[in-house]
C-alpha cells in the first residue's frame, strides 16, 4: 500500500512543501527513508516504531520504503516523525481518511519514545508558506501552538500525541482549531529593561540615543569604566517606536528558527535587544553552523545589537557587520545552502578610550602611553568605524549629578517625540518602502536633503577639515534630517548641520 501526506521543510525563512510518500510491501521487515534525508530523519526509525508501538498501534512487519520528495533537496530535524508515522498508519490502513482527505492537511512534529509530540523550531514561517501554497489545515504539536494564533487564512490544529491526531483522522475525536488573535490586542512590555528616568545626568549623551532612535542610526559611545555606557545602551530599546505587525511577525520567523522563541506569548512585541560576549565567534555573531541557523545579526533584526567593550572582539569577527550595516541583509553559505537573512538593526558600540581608560577623561588620569592608546584604538578597522553614523563621549557623572533629587525625563517622554519623528519619515518615504532616515539611498539624500548656501559651505569645510569619506558625508546629512525632523522643520537648517556634524568630530581627539 502506498500514502502519501504534506509536510514542510524550511529553507532560511521560508518554508517549502515537503510529500512524504510511505510505500508498504511484502519482504524482509526493513525502514528504509531515502530523498536526502539527515541523520536525525533517518534515526527517526526507532521514534516511530516505539511510538507507534506504545500508542496502542501495530506497526507493520514488512518492508517500508520513505520518500522525501522532493528528492534533490537536503531534508534536516525531527519534525518528520509525524507525517512518518500518519503515513505508515495510513498505508496499513489503521488510518481510514480517504486520499482526498489526508491532501487537505500538512502535518510536523518530533514524537518522543511513548507518541508525545514535541515542541518543534521554525513553524511560523511554516504555517505561512502552508496557507500561500492552499494547504487548509495544519496539525502541529500542542507546544507551538501559540504561533498559530497570528497567522490567519488557515486551520491549525494543536495535538498532544499521535493517538490524538489518529482519532482525530478517523473523526473519533475533535480538535479544537487555534483561535486566532489580533496583533494590537498583545501588549507589549519592556522587561527588565532600564528607564532613561533612571540615568542620572548624561544630557548630551540621552540626546545622541534620542536622535538614533528617531533616524535609525549606529552610535559609537567612548568614556571611562563606570561613565554609564552600558546602561544607556540597555535603556535604548525603551525609545525605540512600537513594532508594527509586519516586523514582528518577520522578527518571530527568525527567533522561531533559532528555536528561542517564547511558548507564552508565541509573536515577539518588544524590539529584540542582542548583546553577544566579546568572545563569540564569528558563527555565533554572523550565523552558519551545520544547519545555517541565524545569528546575533539577524536576531537582532528590528532591534538593537549592542556590542559593548568593541576593541575586545576578534576583528575578524567584526568585519562581518559590514555587509548587512550597509545592506540590511546577510547571506550565510555552507556545503549544501546558501540562506540570506535579513539584519536591519541599530549597532550600539560601547568602548574604552585606552587599556587603564580614563583617556580624554576630565576627572581621572590616563596612565596609558601614547603606543599603547594608538594600539588599542587601531584594534577598530577604518572602513567599519565609517559605517557608525554618530561617536559620543560619555564622560564620568559629578557627584551632584548623581544626587540631584530632580526628576530625569522618562523614556515615554523622549519615546513620545521619537514616534513624532518616525511618523513624518513614514510619511515621506511610505512609497520608497523604508522607514527611517538611515535607510535613505543617494537619490533621496539629493531630494531630501538640500543645504543653502551656508550650510553647503559649512559641511565642505566640515568634509575638508575632517578628512570625511563618501560614506560619512551622506551619513552627516541623514543625521542633520533626522534632526530636522525632531524640531518638525522641513529644511535642514545650520543648527541640525552642526549638530550632526559634532557627531563625527572625534576622529581628531582618538584617532588621528
Amino acid at each position: 500500500m502506498l500514502s502519501i501526506v504534506n509536510s514542510f521543510g524550511l529553507l532560511g525563512l521560508d518554508g517549502y512543501l515537503v510529500k512524504v510518500e510511505v510505500d508498504i510491501n511484502k519482504g524482509l521487515p526493513s525502514y528504509d527513508v531515502v530523498g536526502l534525508a539527515d541523520a536525525s530523519i533517518k534515526e527517526s526509525k526507532q521514534r516511530v516504531v516505539s511510538a507507534i508501538k506504545n500508542q496502542k498501534f501495530k506497526y507493520p512487519v514488512n518492508k517500508i520504503t520513505i520518500n522525501l520528495a522532493p528528492a534533490d533537496t537536503k531534508k534536516e530535524g525531527s519534525i518528520y516523525d509525524l507525517p512518518i508515522s500518519v503515513a505508515i498508519l495510513s498505508a496499513s490502513n489503521q488510518i481510514l481518511s480517504t486520499k482526498s482527505v489526508l491532501e487537505e492537511f500538512a502535518f510536523i512534529g518530533e514524537l518522543s519514545l511513548d507518541g508525545t509530540l514535541r515542541k518543534i523550531r521554525g513553524v511560523l514561517p511554516i504555517l505561512i508558506t502552508a496557507r500561500d501554497l492552499g494547504i487548509k489545515k495544519v496539525v502541529v504539536p500542542f507546544d507551538n501552538s501559540s504561533e498559530a494564533r497570528f497567522i490567519e487564512g488557515i486551520k491549525v490544529y494543536p495535538a498532544k500525541n499521535l493517538e490524538e491526531v489518529v482519532k482525530f483522522l478517523n473523526n473519533e475525536i475533535i480538535l479544537e482549531p487555534v483561535k486566532n488573535i489580533k496583533y494590537e490586542d498583545i501588549k507589549a512590555t519592556n522587561i527588565n529593561l532600564i528607564d532613561f528616568s533612571q540615568i542620572k545626568g548624561q544630557a548630551s549623551a540621552k540626546r545622541a540615543l534620542e536622535i538614533s532612535a528617531a533616524g535609525g542610526h549606529n552610535v559609537l559611545m567612548i568614556g571611562p569604566p563606570g561613565s554609564g555606557k552600558t546602561m544607556l545602551a540597555k535603556a535604548f530599546p525603551t525609545i525605540l517606536p512600537d513594532m508594527t505587525f509586519e516586523e514582528a511577525l518577520e522578527t518571530t520567523k527568525i527567533h522561531s528558527i533559532a528555536g528561542i522563541l517564547d511558548n507564552k506569548v508565541g509573536i515577539i512585541t518588544q524590539r529584540p535587544f542582542r548583546s553577544p560576549h566579546h568572545t563569540s565567534t564569528t558563527v555565533a555573531l554572523a550565523g552558519g553552523g551545520i544547519k545555517a541557523k541565524p545569528g546575533e545579526i539577524s536576531l537582532a533584526h528590528n532591534g538593537v545589537l549592542f556590542l559593548d567593550e568593541m576593541p575586545e572582539y576578534n576583528l575578524h569577527t567584526l568585519e562581518v557587520l559590514r555587509q548587512p550595516l550597509e545592506d540590511g541583509v546577510i547571506s550565510v553559505s555552507r556545503n549544501m545552502q546558501s540562506v540570506t537573512y535579513p539584519a536591519n538593526f541599530v549597532l550600539i558600540v560601547s568602548m574604552n578610550p585606552c587599556p587603564c581608560g580614563n583617556y580624554g577623561s576630565t576627572t581621572k588620569p590616563c596612565k596609558c602611553s601614547p603606543s599603547q592608546i594608538h594600539r588599542y584604538l587601531s584594534k577598530m578597522s577604518g572602513p567599519l568605524m565609517d559605517r557608525i553614523d554618530m561617536y559620543i563621549e560619555v564622560d564620568n557623572v559629578s557627584y551632584s549629578d548623581i544626587s540631584a533629587t530632580a526628576n530625569e525625563e522618562t523614556s515615554s517622554q523622549i519615546k513620545e517625540r521619537v514616534d513624532k519623528a518616525r511618523k513624518i519619515q513614514y510619511n515621506r518615504y511610505k512609497s520608497n518602502k523604508i522607514y527611517s532616515n538611515s535607510k535613505m539611498t543617494n537619490q533621496m539624500i539629493k531630494k531630501y536633503c538640500e543645504l543653502n548656501e551656508d550650510c553647503s559651505a559649512l559641511l565642505e569645510s566640515a568634509f575638508s577639515k575632517l578628512k570625511l569619506s563618501a560614506r560619512a558625508y551622506n551619513r552627516i546629512l541623514k543625521v542633520a534630517r533626522t534632526i530636522a525632523d525632531l524640531d518638525n522643520c522641513e529644511n535642514i537648517k545650520m543648527e541640525h548641520l552642526v549638530e550632526a556634524i559634532n557627531y563625527r568630530n572625534l576622529d581628531d581627539k582618538y584617532w588621528t
